[in-house]
């Protein structure tokens, strides 16, 4: 007990078996030079026996770093928050209030639930990374953490009405719906794409090339002797990249049922806990006024299948936005009706779905097909340079489409406001709706291009904390100026009178 405080809680060590999973997150960085001086590093004379005994001394190196790590780390459990100290030579002491925590994330792999084990992550708002990352913790003591957390630091013997408090589930993922998820998600393309990626990097060109080649003779040979027509050629390219679509699906539905199997949205206190994983849990909450703003994105199969997604930006650090395990996700695919229940459940005082939008002059869809306009004929000079005029007229030929598509957009867009909300939606194949409170808004902006001045012309560029750079912005663009300049001038009234709540 910390002499200074006499009635200081006892400090507590994390789980013995801490240092393993410390020790399997630094191989993980390390693996790539480890076993290239294993693969490679026995073939030189010069040095032999420490390109032998190197990686083994690496390796002892980090098993004594991770055993130092354990046996250095405290953190003590207060009234109102958390101390823990760490380092050696180094060492630091950090107080984390339990109001500063926004969110608490337990992570579990396969290893973990074999131990018994979680990871614990709680996270702050804007902060470059986490406030504490504990690897790892009795899964038991893992859940009572996140249960501090989110009652204050209040226990159920201290309020005892908070022990009769149960969450409420608002929404759950049946498998038939986790299997729609993936087949309107692009998820094994992405992973397709990585892996190619990664065998770029690792196989050498040549191996690559000649595996191209000889998989292509062997095909073309296959090919000549089934003596097919053109017509019968064509029909089975078809075929084959049908099929090639297929599995890829198929690989989405896989990763999506890994990822989202037994999904739960469930509330209490005022707080929002998701739930999921089939192999990996994780166990995510966050409290909903730190919500900041809120995504609707329906796809074209989306449509098909007469389904949405609902996502949520939250004030958490700046990495966990780009972290899988963040709480971004509140319905990864639900019904139109189901995610306007969710919001008007989470937003009872905002009124939503909006009947009445204002849209964009017509004439706006010009300045959408502009970019493409301006791209696709530099792009047919280049390829008729090189290439020669049939390649050079494929550029072209996406010009008509495009500017149908932009015109399209164009009557999509559209913004409404009032004393509660802020929202605009936008596109047209692929169609999103974006939507904040007025409360949580933190800076406006008008901007004019030089374009926009010609045009008189101007766009509100409205910024919230913990804004998501892979979602479509929250802006009202290409709005006649005194329009621009009155709205902006309405929302920085209301901003100015009112306390913003994050």
């Amino acid at each position: 007990m910390d002499p200074a405080v006499p009635d200081a809680p006892p400090e507590r060590r994390l789980h013995p078996w801490s240092w393993l999973f410390v020790l399997l997150q630094q191989l993980r960085q390390f693996i790539v030079p480890l076993v290239a001086l294993l693969v490679f590093g026995g073939s030189s004379d010069r040095g032999g026996m420490w390109m032998t005994f190197g990686p083994l001394l690496a390796v002892g190196v980090l098993v004594l770093l991770s055993l130092l790590q354990y046996f250095t780390y405290r953190y003590r459990v207060g009234r109102d928050g958390l101390t823990i100290r760490e380092g050696w030579l180094h060492r630091s002491l950090r107080e984390i209030p339990f109001s500063r925590i926004h969110n608490v994330v337990l992570h579990q792999s396969l290893l973990h639930r074999m131990f018994g084990v979680a990871e614990v992550r709680l996270e702050s708002a804007g902060g470059q990374k986490p406030e504490a990352q504990m690897r790892v913790l009795d899964m038991e003591q893992a859940l009572a953490l996140e249960n501090l957390v989110r009652h204050r630091g209040q226990t159920p013997e201290a309020a005892p009405e908070l022990a009769q408090a149960q969450a409420d589930e608002l929404f759950s993922l049946p498998t038939a719906e986790v299997i729609r998820l993936g087949l309107v998600s692009n998820r094994g393309m992405i992973v397709m794409a990585a892996a190619v990626g990664l065998a770029s990097q690792l196989v050498p060109d040549r191996l690559i090339a000649n595996m191209v080649e000889q998989s292509g003779r062997q095909a073309y040979g296959y090919a000549s002797g089934l003596h097919l027509g053109w017509l019968s050629g064509a029909a089975a390219g078809v075929t084959l990249l049908l099929i090639a679509l297929l599995l890829l699906r198929g690989l989405s539905v896989l990763l999506a049922l890994v990822k989202y199997h037994g999904f739960r949205l469930s509330e209490e206190q005022r707080r929002l806990t998701v739930q999921r994983g089939l192999f990996s849990k994780l166990r995510t909450s966050v409290s909903r006024r730190r919500i900041q703003a809120w995504t609707l994105q329906e796809s074209f199969l989306h449509r098909v299948l007469k389904r949405r997604s609902l996502g949520i930006d939250t004030a958490v650090s700046q990495q966990a936005q780009g972290d899988d395990r963040a709480l971004k996700e509140l319905a990864p695919i639900a019904t139109p009706q189901q995610c306007e229940a969710l919001i008007q459940h989470l937003l009872p005082h905002a009124h939503w779905p909006r009947e009445s939008w204002i849209g964009l002059p017509v004439r706006a869809w010009w300045r959408l097909f502009l970019p493409t306009a301006l791209f696709m004929p530099l792009l047919a000079g280049v390829l008729l340079l090189y290439f020669g005029e049939a390649w050079a007229l494929l550029p072209l030929l996406w010009l008509p489409w495009a500017a149908y598509s932009a015109r399209q957009q164009a009557r999509r867009h559209g913004y409404s406001v009032d004393d509660q909300l802020v929202a605009v939606r936008g596109g047209w194949w692929s169609r999103y709706w974006r939507f904040a409170e007025i409360d949580k808004l933190q800076a406006l902006r008008l901007a004019r291009s030089p374009l926009d001045r010609r045009l008189g012309t101007a766009s509100l560029h409205l910024d919230t904390a913990g804004a998501n750079g892979l979602l479509p912005p929250l802006q009202i663009r290409f709005l006649p100026l005194a329009d621009a300049e009155l709205l902006y001038r309405q929302l920085a009234a209301a901003l100015a009178r009112r306390r913003l709540r994050w």
